[in-house]
């Protein structure tokens, strides 16, 4: 009985020992793993979330792996030795060195995993770089673009009407493609100044043509001034050629609509023309002053319809074409200076609009025949608006 009895306490003495050796292997090599597994998570959540700089982050991170092996090598170190013994009590594994101690194992791996997350943070960090210089290169690429377009259209707008710019710059525009428009209503105006043949000289005084051609380009700027003034804004300058101002009005694309709905205003436009005509003649009378010359306006208006279009593709024109433009050309050619020519046609519609026009008679007009002309009374209007072209 005293046998079985000291055998029976040996056997639980064994099993507790055995049970206390088995419970303390498994916590072991679960904490072990908790360990290892929460400074790795820990070291990629620094690595990967943390939106910082790369010295700065991999500062943190080495902290981080210092404060590991500490924890690892120092405080827990007794832990892992006990581990180690009961793995390689248990387990019957020859391992040469160092591979024996698993918290040295676990160390050199928290530090080869340091670099790895080094490395690929750096590799992160360049291609963030990278992408932002390429968002900022195509943000300027795009602003450049943008910048280039408007001074497109602006020049584009300065050859050509707003409303025909807006035709070439559209998407869906062809090179093939030409334009034109019919009007059925435009008034024309050819402006020239005859005397200006006289003046002009090549001598080594006005520095072989040089000097006249400054004045010349000094007087069809300043026509071309008036065409800002929101009085003149449906006045279309067509070209000059030589020292003969050509401009149309009943051309833009708001006019047709606006002629279309309202009847009683489809003509106003003719008075604007005459208006701005008038104007230049003002504009002219300013420059002699200052220029001490004595330039005179001979100019001649008719209305009719044209067809406008663009010729050319690599330097576009665009210009109108018509009966009504020769006539109103020859308006000119045989006007007087300081007068403003005009046809019947024309005379009856100014004349219900409240302007003054006297009958010069018949004349003979090349390539038309005899033509019944008027001039227009432009004293009283002169004097009516002079004080605000001037200024």
């Amino acid at each position: 009985i005293v046998t079985s009895n000291f055998i029976l306490e040996r056997y639980d003495h064994l099993n507790r020992v055995y049970y206390n050796k088995v419970s303390n292997f498994i916590w072991a090599t679960f904490l072990l793993q908790y360990f290892l597994y929460s400074c790795i998570l820990g070291l990629m959540s620094c690595s990967v979330f943390l939106r910082v700089n790369y010295e700065l982050k991999m500062l943190l991170m080495l902290i981080a792996v210092v404060v590991y092996n500490v924890i690892l090598l120092q405080t827990h170190a007794s832990l892992f030795d006990d581990y180690s013994r009961m793995l390689y009590t248990t387990v019957q594994i020859d391992r040469p060195g160092v591979l024996k101690d698993l918290k040295t194992m676990g160390s050199i791996s928290l530090f080869i995993f340091f670099v790895t997350l080094l490395v690929l943070a750096r590799q992160n960090e360049y291609y963030c770089r990278l992408d932002f210089l390429w968002k900022n290169k195509f943000k300027r690429e795009c602003e450049e673009i943008e910048t280039m377009e408007n001074l497109n259209r602006v020049l584009l707008e300065n050859v050509l009407p707003a409303h025909v710019a807006e035709h070439f710059l559209a998407q869906n525009w062809k090179n093939e493609d030409l334009y034109h428009q019919s009007y059925e209503c435009v008034c024309v105006m050819f402006a020239s100044i005859p005397d200006f043949k006289e003046f002009y000289t090549e001598s080594d005084v006005n520095k072989e043509g040089l000097e006249c051609l400054r004045l010349l380009n000094e007087i069809i700027a300043d026509f071309d001034d008036l065409l800002s003034k929101p009085k003149f804004s449906g006045v279309e300058k067509i070209k000059t050629i030589g020292s003969t101002y050509m401009a149309a009005t009943g051309l833009s694309a708001a006019t047709v609509q606006e002629y279309s709905q309202e009847a009683d205003r489809q003509y106003t436009h003719i008075g604007t023309m005459l208006e701005f005509a008038l104007a230049l003649m003002i504009k002219l009378d300013v420059i002699n002053k200052h220029s001490f010359n004595d330039f005179k306006l001979r100019i001649g208006i008719n209305h009719g319809p044209v067809i406008a279009g663009v010729i050319g593709a690599q330097k576009p024109q665009y210009d109108i074409w018509g009966n009504s433009v020769n006539v109103a050309s020859r308006m000119d050619s045989t006007g007087v200076l300081g007068k403003i020519q005009i046809t019947e046609e024309t005379s009856n519609i100014l004349q219900t609009l409240g302007y003054n026009c006297t009958c010069r008679g018949i004349i003979n007009v090349k390539g038309k025949g005899e033509l019944k002309t008027y001039f227009v009374s432009t004293e009283m209007t002169r004097s009516l608006s002079q004080g605000n072209v001037v200024t």
